[in-house]
């Protein structure tokens, strides 16, 4: 095949650290910048965050309507979606410190090619998860249940939900781009238009709506393997319009040794930690699992409220490293270091303000689904803990997802949810749930410990500054991408 060669960014080094910077000179037109700022990145991903705990929520009461054996099979088996999800946020996470960077510095080609980079590492890793969900669902809900009937009903769910994976991880990956860039409000549109539609099929399926057929969880499935495929369908239709950056399906032939390097330096201790921390969430799902299914039905609902609960302070999380990226990418170096400041303490207010409203809301989230009397116990005492857990999870998701990421540090979140989660929390459970067997709330209780352990070793790392850095490449005259056309 014929090769042509790009011109790309090369980096004069290391990104070296940053060893001592005068202190930020705040001022109050500052102050304002920086929150016009990042609220306008903010509120679109927050939105698109609300609509995803809230399109979660829908599905939740929906089939908890109908079965407690549907709600938990479908919450056990969205568990192999949530690790895959993990591969995608790992992928995303690691490719936005870069973009940031680069969209700061002006440098599209580099995006570009950094876009196919991270296409072909999602699509490979799809087709592996498709597969299994399509091939052998019993084996992968063994992995989570013993109960017969949640393997049947979930198995079920995962036959049909298993075409969506490989829609997800090409949409996924050209929504983060472009939010990357700043275009956040189109990719807050395709997603929100597309957890509607994601919805409003369930209901269909579920119910029989209009004359359709009821489904039951396998309609479930169906409902989102279709919103997929309509949101990658808009997503390919935007990148054909788009003019600030040529993000199409031929970048999956464009090579770059370069980029290839620094996406894996960078990406891969997040892709790490995410498979650390969501590996230890299973974990934890899989302890909660064997000790009934009251557990797992109120451990689906109290998820959901947590999620809806932190949908600002992630998005945050998710605000801030674009802002932050792009601040470090332009040379901004004191002004990235001032606003990361104004980030956490923002993500400290968003937290609390999760964790009052959890509490204001429990009576009546009590009464919405429901459960058996046991389940119902078992979520007040869930929602309880949860309202000051999600506190922690808005600090620590800020500085590790938002700050460090931004100036390229993915290593210590890698080794901080190591350690404690798989040296502390998932240990402890285990001996807690099966060896001292002590109560089911118990056991809850010390599973969501692990984010305030966390805290003062992130909060030590933070006033050392040494996440702080620029790891873009400078132009050169030499060549290093290769596209085969």
């Amino acid at each position: 095949m014929e090769k042509r060669t790009i011109r790309i960014p090369r980096r004069k080094g290391e990104g070296e650290l940053i060893p001592e910077l005068k202190p930020q000179t705040s001022t109050r037109e500052g102050t304002r910048a920086f929150y016009r700022t990042l609220f306008a990145l903010v509120l679109p991903i927050a939105l698109q965050n609300l609509l995803t705990a809230v399109g979660s929520s829908a599905n939740v009461i929906m089939l908890g309507s109908v079965s407690q054996t549907d709600l938990s099979a479908v919450s056990l088996a969205s568990q192999i979606l949530f690790i895959l999800n993990l591969f995608f946020a790992g992928l995303t996470i690691g490719a936005t410190m870069l973009v940031a960077q680069y969209w700061g510095k002006g440098d599209t080609g580099a995006i570009e090619t950094l876009y196919g980079i991270t296409l072909r590492l999602s699509l490979l890793i799809a087709v592996i998860f498709c597969a299994g969900a399509c091939l052998c669902p019993q084996l992968l809900m063994l992995l989570f249940t013993s109960d017969k009937d949640l393997i049947a009903t979930g198995a079920s769910y995962l036959r049909f939900a298993g075409p969506s994976y490989l829609f997800m991880s090409i949409s996924l990956i050209y929504l983060c781009f472009i939010r990357s860039m700043e275009r956040v409000h189109i990719s807050t549109l395709i997603t929100s238009i597309s957890l509607v539609l994601n919805v409003g099929l369930n209901a269909l399926f579920i119910f029989g709506l209009f004359g359709a057929p009821k489904l039951g969880v396998v309609g479930v499935a169906l409902a989102t393997t279709i919103a997929q495929a309509f949101g990658l369908a808009w997503c390919l239709i935007d990148s054909r319009r788009a003019s600030t950056a040529q993000l199409r399906l031929r970048a999956l032939f464009v090579r770059s040794p370069l980029l290839f390097r620094d996406y894996l330096r960078y990406a891969s201790p997040v892709l790490g930690n995410e498979c650390v921390w969501g590996g230890a969430i299973a974990m934890y799902a899989v302890i909660l699992g064997h000790l009934g299914a009251d557990v797992v039905a109120a451990n689906s609902l109290a998820t959901v409220v947590g999620d809806l609960a932190t949908v600002v302070s992630l998005g945050i999380a998710s605000g801030g490293a674009i802002l932050l990226g792009k601040e470090i990418g332009e040379k901004q170096l004191e002004r990235a270091r001032g606003d990361a400041s104004r980030l956490c303490k923002l993500a400290l207010l968003c937290g609390a303000a999760g964790g009052i409203l959890i509490l204001l809301t429990r009576p009546l989230l009590l009464q919405i689904v429901p459960l058996t009397r046991a389940a119902s116990g078992y979520l007040a005492v869930m929602l309880f803990i949860n309202a000051y857990y999600v506190i922690g999870k808005s600090i620590n998701a800020t500085a590790i997802v938002g700050v460090f990421c931004a100036g390229g540090d993915s290593r210590f979140g890698l080794v901080n949810d190591a350690l404690v989660m798989w040296g502390f929390s998932v240990p402890l459970g285990l001996l807690c749930a099966f060896v001292f067997r002590f109560p089911a709330m118990v056991v809850y209780f010390v599973l969501c410990l692990d984010e305030f352990v966390k805290m003062p070793f992130i909060y030590r790392h933070y006033r050392r500054f040494t996440w702080l850095k620029n790891i873009t490449r400078d132009f050169s005259s030499e060549g290093d991408v290769e596209q085969e056309a």
